[in-house]
């Protein structure tokens, strides 16, 4: 049995032209038009309200509080990667500073999405880099444990593989899967268009949903011919 190595470092990205046509999309548009799956848990927020990111998964593995091979994968990245950091949720060590942020910005990464703590926030916050995290710690982190670099690693609840699209806001981060990224956008367009034309419904006073009787009627709240 072929037993991949730690470190994979050739896979498929998603297309720089198909990522600025994804970046133009809320993630939640995204997540509606994939059948609201692919969201990660909210714990994982932008470290700014303002902080925006869309690029192709590389993804990193690590253990609890080191930061070895996140250096590592700084160091395989190309430019437009979104760094996907499986830390385990732990939040008693930062494993990312601001060093490492200044790196990510230089070789071109285009964020960081980590299931962990970051520090030097206030710095980062100066430097306007797109870092979506469960928090912030001073403490900081080791680098002498082994992990794993370009592997599915499950990040937020949700599995991630490099090359997958990331699509981040001040909702929350949303994967899609690098092979349906065109379907998606084609869905998402028109998801776009039917909510701006609801909200000008809106607007004239419609403000019922067209919907909203008949699923209360499934679901026994109003009897079969009653109304609001």
């Amino acid at each position: 049995m072929n037993q991949l190595p730690d470190i994979v470092r050739d896979f498929e990205r998603v297309s720089p032209d198909l990522v600025r046509q994804a970046s133009a999309f809320q993630p939640a548009i995204l997540a509606d038009v994939a059948g609201r799956r692919g969201a990660l848990h909210g714990r994982i927020r932008a470290l700014r309200h303002r902080m925006k990111l869309a690029g192709s998964a590389l993804t990193v593995e690590v253990r609890p509080g080191d930061n070895l091979m996140i250096h590592a994968a700084i160091a395989l990245a190309k430019p437009g990667d979104v760094l996907v950091i499986d830390g385990k949720g732990d939040q008693s060590a930062a494993l990312m500073g601001t060093i490492m942020m200044n790196a990510c910005r230089q070789v071109g990464i285009a964020g960081v999405v980590i299931d962990g703590a970051v520090r030097d926030s206030a710095e980062i916050d100066e430097m306007d880099f797109p870092v979506f995290s469960v928090g912030t710690n001073p403490n900081g982190p080791t680098k002498l444990a082994p992990g794993r670099i370009g592997h599915t690693v499950s990040v937020g609840g949700v599995a991630v593989r490099s090359g997958d699209l990331i699509v981040g806001d001040a909702d929350g981060v949303v994967v899609v899967e690098r092979e349906k990224v065109e379907a998606f956008i084609r869905a998402a367009k028109l998801k776009v268009e039917e909510e701006t034309a609801r909200i000008e419904a809106i607007a004239r006073g419609d403000t019922t949903a067209k919907w909203l009787v008949a699923s209360l009627r499934k679901a026994g709240v109003l009897k079969e011919h009653e109304t609001l």
